[in-house]
């Protein structure tokens, strides 16, 4: 190890240390009495609770950095009241810093008009009550989370703005903010409203800064999620515990993939690509995560930690006598990492060597992830029922009486998992809630609890639309069943950053006290969205809720993506193997939503909410219009009609040079800045060009040729960004096309095109495109009128 990374380390240690000695001083130890305030080395600061009202002008943490919760150790994230803390002392308060912090970064401007007063639940559940008069709101809650939760009601139904995921109107706000007619307090319905697919971090960024995830947290707070999953430096426990049971550290950072590959890792179902990751890369994230983490905590959200199941690097039997081991097969054409047999005593010692190293880092916490066996995993000879029993007792022996959080996702978890562990220490998070129909979960998992969950978004495909009506139709009846099991929400779409409409109404879930009715909830969406009522603002999401944000179960819990990013062929009928095959929703209502959004008042233009949804609402019409022009050019190929089929290739092409135009002129969709991102993590050029493969395959080739092509992965996270489209899929297109042509010209079969190859160029390319604040270029108001004119003129001449 070097000098460097030995700083690095003990700058790690440094941080629990001091994390520890805060929370001592939150418990109230007598050892420590009279201290007020301790600062960490590396800028993060603690402070002691404070149970008097935070008032206006309150000042928050100076670095803006969460303190822990008072009442347990380091990163206990329970809090009286919270799931797990049946035998917590009496309610304490709690500290309203770093809430306030989170405030003043969600509304610069009228943060200073709130006060906050903690009121801890001493019943369980989570609440918060609104009141107050002009420019003097006072919100109550039970958490620091809770606290933002009621802002976000304010803003929503008494202020009437909009602080998406992404877009905001903040800048339609009053300079002082309206009153609240009277006092209103809602309590959570659920105890669970977890967030984060396991994917998140692979399909949103694994790049990103503090910062970043800063802002993330603060919306999950602002929208009343209160458990959270942490994915990033999760491979640093690995790295640190397999060391002392055999491996060297080279081996190990071979094994471990490159950061946006790493979802799939701690997944078991492959590793060593993008790689090999340096040991500072390593560190580094795990410094992220550990920060991650104590914001969490600061909020009393609890950062849920991956756990320890059993994966393992190749050989370990051979270099661990006792151990045994499970080949995992093949994954999408990949090697899976061995599994470890659970019920050895080799791997307690390997658990307890795990949480050990992670618990330096990233502190303890009331809740921690683990899918074993997850899409074809094999457990050979190994007694499920023993093995799952012992995943629960190691994460109990580190973690007494934490929650073992599983996805429901095909056939897991599998009924011999969960006859072998206690039920009650157990949430399943349902990722095919709102996919299937004639779901009864109470009987396909015997009683045990869940969370109602959503994946709406796959590999971060940039389609607009969601099975809202679904949520809202089976979410309150499925709570109210005499046997329910029904526990908590679960907000997870394989990517975030999509679809604000969608992360507003499956979180108001939880929190709404009668039905929602869906027409009434997107008016009043429209309302808020751009600042104030519009005419046009409200028939345009009008035609949204009816059409993307109305499709049903039974197959899809994701909207179609489009053609202009598939892999050319005349008979494409989706860009990803696994996505939908055809429209899920009548194509005209998205172009009326663009023509009404066009129309939209010119006072209210000016949001980052509003030119978002310009653009991704001008994007998607043209990307619908993508189903209807293939058939046309296949016709004209297929009639040998050589001037038809240029006509109608020009016109694709011209499509595909608006798209990348118009996407370009937001911020949200720059493959500038995916790149950038990952750029900026790399110590020297050879470290930053692997990371820009690393996110460049994962858009495009996903992994080798025998995961792309065998694995049908190619594509699979394909999103219409500008960039992406100017430099990939229109030159694929134009290559296919070109190829087409040349064959009615010579009148041979037209020439194969080795499409992978193709694609794994542009993977391992390093061009620049923009970025950052001046990424964004052109006018989406002027662009998406252009977008809404060729589209009628393609309307108007095919008929």
């Amino acid at each position: 190890m070097t000098i460097s990374s030995t700083r690095r380390r003990a700058r790690l240690r440094r941080r629990v240390a001091l994390a520890t000695l805060v929370a001592l001083l939150g418990a109230g130890s007598p050892a420590l009495a009279g201290v007020a305030e301790v600062a960490d080395v590396a800028g993060v600061r603690g402070r002691a609770p404070a149970p008097v009202p935070d008032g206006p002008g309150g000042l928050p943490d100076a670095a803006g950095a969460s303190a822990p919760v008072p009442g347990g150790p380091r990163g206990t994230a329970t809090r009286p009241g919270s799931p797990g803390s049946a035998d917590a002392p009496a309610p304490r308060a709690f500290d309203t810093g770093p809430a306030r912090a989170a405030l003043e970064r969600l509304l610069p401007r009228h943060a200073a008009q709130f006060t906050f007063v903690p009121e801890p639940a001493d019943a369980g559940a989570d609440r918060f009550t609104v009141s107050g008069a002009a420019g003097a709101i006072t919100v109550r809650g039970s958490s620091g989370a809770t606290l933002l939760t009621g802002v976000g009601w304010y803003l929503q139904h008494v202020a009437g703005a909009d602080i998406g995921w992404p877009g905001d109107s903040i800048g339609m706000l009053p300079a002082r903010l309206p009153a609240v007619p009277a006092p209103v307090t809602r309590s959570a319905l659920v105890p669970h409203r977890y967030a984060l697919n396991d994917t998140d971090d692979g399909y949103s960024g694994a790049y990103r800064t503090f910062e970043q995830h800063q802002r993330q947290i603060d919306l999950l707070a602002l929208h009343g999620i209160n458990e959270v999953f942490v994915q990033a430096g999760a491979e640093y426990p690995y790295y640190r515990a397999l060391q002392g049971f055999g491996y060297s550290a080279a081996e190990l950072r071979e094994w471990i993939p490159g950061p946006g590959h790493q979802s799939w890792w701690l997944l078991q179902n492959l590793s060593g690509f993008g790689g090999p990751v340096s040991e500072r890369l390593l560190e580094e994230r795990a410094e992220l995560g550990g920060r991650i983490a104590e914001q969490l905590r600061g909020l009393g959200m609890t950062p849920v930690l991956p756990g320890y199941f059993g994966t393992v690097p190749p050989g370990f039997a051979a270099r661990n006598p006792g151990a045994r081991t499970v080949a995992q097969g093949d994954w999408a054409g990949f090697d899976r990492p061995d599994w470890l047999d659970p019920t050895t005593p080799v791997f307690g010692r390997l658990a307890a060597a795990y949480y050990a190293e992670q618990r330096a880092v990233f502190g303890d916490s009331a809740m921690y992830r683990m899918s074993p066996l997850h899409e074809g995993g094999t457990a050979g000879t190994v007694d499920v029922k023993a093995a799952a029993g012992a995943v629960q007792s190691a994460l109990h022996a580190a973690h007494p009486g934490a929650t073992w959080a599983v996805l429901g996702w095909q056939d897991s978890p599998k009924a011999e998992l969960l006859a072998g562990v206690d039920t009650s220490k157990l949430l399943i998070l349902d990722g095919l809630s709102d996919r299937y129909n004639r779901l009864d979960r109470e009987t396909r998992w015997g009683g045990a609890p869940y969370a109602m969950g959503t994946i709406y978004n796959f590999g971060g495909h940039t389609t607009i639309g969601a099975n809202t009506s679904v949520w809202i139709e089976r979410f309150g009846p499925w709570r109210a069943k005499s046997n329910s099991a029904l526990k908590g929400i679960a907000y997870l779409p394989e990517a975030t950053g999509t679809n604000p409409a969608a992360f507003d109404l499956f979180t108001d879930l939880a929190w709404e006290p009668g039905t929602i009715d869906q027409r009434t909830w997107f008016a009043d969406f429209a309302g808020r969205r751009y600042g104030r009522p519009d005419k046009e603002a409200a028939a345009a999401w009008e035609e949204l809720r009816k059409g993307p944000y109305s499709t049903s179960s039974g197959l899809w819990s994701e909207s179609q993506d489009s053609l202009f990013t598939a892999r050319p062929s005349l008979t494409a009928v989706g860009a990803a193997y696994w996505s939908p095959k055809s429209m899920r929703y009548p194509a005209d209502g998205v172009r009326r939503a663009l023509d009404h959004l066009l129309k939209v008042d010119p006072k209210l233009r000016g949001s980052s909410a509003y030119r978002f949804d310009l653009v991704d609402t001008a994007r998607q019409a043209l990307a619908n219009h993508s189903r209807v022009l293939l058939p046309r050019i296949k016709a004209a190929y297929e009639a040998k009609d050589l001037t038809k089929f240029r006509e109608l290739t020009g016109q694709w092409l011209d499509a595909e040079r608006q798209l990348d135009a118009v996407t370009g002129s937001d911020p949200n969709f720059l493959l500038g800045d995916w790149i950038s991102a990952a750029r900026s993590w790399g110590a020297d050029e050879a470290e930053r060009d692997r990371n820009e493969y690393d996110v460049r395959s994962i858009l495009s080739v996903w992994g080798r040729r025998s995961t792309s092509e065998g694995g049908f992965l190619h594509d699979y996270a394909n999103r219409e960004w500008s960039g992406l489209i100017g430099e990939l899929y229109a030159p694929r297109w134009a290559a296919y096309f070109g190829v087409l042509e040349e064959s009615l010209v010579k009148r041979v079969a037209p020439r194969e095109i080795d499409w992978h190859a193709f694609e794994e160029d542009w993977a391992r390319r390093t061009t620049r495109h923009p970025s950052g604040a001046n990424g964004p270029q052109g006018d989406p108001h002027a662009l998406a009128t252009g977008i809404a004119s060729a589209l009628k003129s393609a309307e108007g001449s095919a008929h």
